[in-house]
């Protein structure tokens, strides 16, 4: 079961998904769905199959944002998560490689698309960095077995 929060940030992405299909993209489409539809054999037509085809993945991903939406939790910046590692957290870990990462804890929802460096808050990484503190040792559980980060750096968007 995926967690039901989400950042304001991803709210306001989310959101304007829907609206830009839903206002703009959608009846664009349908206007070249019933102009193909009117050229007679829709078999042959490609327009036609390729926009009704497209037309179904808006009207998927509306209603899954219709859906979803009403019913995540909007998480806003809070100053008692200074200096622990909660829900929309930047952190950089290191290992003792010296591997360095920094990552944004986020709802499951927000780590698809043109985002960089966010981690769903459902991630093993996640559950373990969750309370903790700079300076704090961290064992997350991988496939490849237990391995060890140290948190460098918390910080938060105050906006």
């Amino acid at each position: 079961m995926k967690t039901k929060l989400i950042t304001r940030e991803g709210y306001n992405k989310l959101k304007a998904e829907h609206d830009h299909l839903w206002f703009e993209k959608r009846p664009e489409i349908t206007k070249i769905v019933s102009w193909a539809a009117s050229l007679g054999d829709r078999s042959e037509n490609a327009d036609y199959t390729f926009n009704k085809r497209l037309l179904r993945q808006i009207d998927r991903r509306v209603r899954f944002l219709r859906k979803y939406l009403p019913d995540v939790t909007i998480v806003d910046y809070s100053s008692e998560q200074e200096g622990k590692v909660f829900f929309g957290a930047w952190v950089e870990i290191e290992n003792e490689d010296g591997d360095i990462k920094t990552f944004r804890i986020v709802g499951p929802e927000e780590i698809y698309g043109d985002v960089k460096d966010y981690i769903s808050i459902d991630s093993p990484m996640a559950r373990a960095l969750l309370k903790k503190e700079v300076d704090d040792e961290v064992m997350v559980r991988t496939p490849e077995g237990d391995k060890e980060w140290f948190i460098n750096s918390i910080g938060y968007n105050k906006s």
